[in-house]
């Protein structure tokens, strides 16, 4: 039995209809694609307590379904008692299948969870195509026990498309299902 998750079949089949009659594609291989997501979670106060880089990479990687890895400090800081090479963030890259997963997960049970949620904002665009917000708290994901927390963290959700302008990368992100706030002209 092959499995193909259900966002990749929205995908090819409405989606890329959708975007060549709005923009004029000559030919699909012109649609602008979901390249890969990027969650990251700083977690500052682990230059302290250790213990919290185990607990961000056990909660990062339950959230995205793929072992995530810590991300370390570039240089010293010696005003936070920064050193080199210190643990101080989580994150994980999704592509392909995970990738659809997640982004289904997050469109259908993550963001109606979120608490006074007014929709996304609109200027997290790079001029290049991708798009990046936070979340305030990770126990909006299903996947985390409420219990089990010992702080609440925010993370950063990047989406990296093959887009070539905001205006391409927002009409794809729309046509995901993501629920926007509604500009008011």
């Amino acid at each position: 039995m092959n499995y193909t998750p259900r966002l990749k079949e929205k995908y090819a089949n409405e989606i890329v209809p959708a975007l060549t009659k709005q923009f004029g594609y000559k030919t699909i291989m012109q649609v602008p694609k979901l390249a890969k997501i990027v969650l990251n979670q700083g977690l500052g106060d682990a230059i302290a307590d250790k213990k919290l880089i185990d607990a961000g990479i056990d909660e990062m990687t339950s959230i995205a379904g793929q072992k995530a890895v810590a991300t370390r400090s570039k240089k010293d800081i010696s005003n936070f008692k920064l050193r080199r090479s210190m643990p101080i963030g989580v994150r994980v890259t999704l592509r392909n299948e995970k990738m659809y997963e997640f982004l289904d997960r997050l469109i259908a049970v993550a963001i109606p969870r979120i608490r006074d949620f007014r929709g996304i904002n609109e200027k997290g665009f790079d001029g290049r195509g991708n798009y990046t917000f936070g979340v305030t708290e990770q126990i909006i994901f299903p996947e985390i026990n409420i219990d089990k927390v010992a702080k609440i963290n925010g993370m950063d959700i990047t989406f990296v498309t093959s887009a070539a302008t905001d205006q391409e990368a927002m009409a794809l992100l729309k046509e995901f299902g993501f629920p926007f706030k509604n500009q008011k002209s």
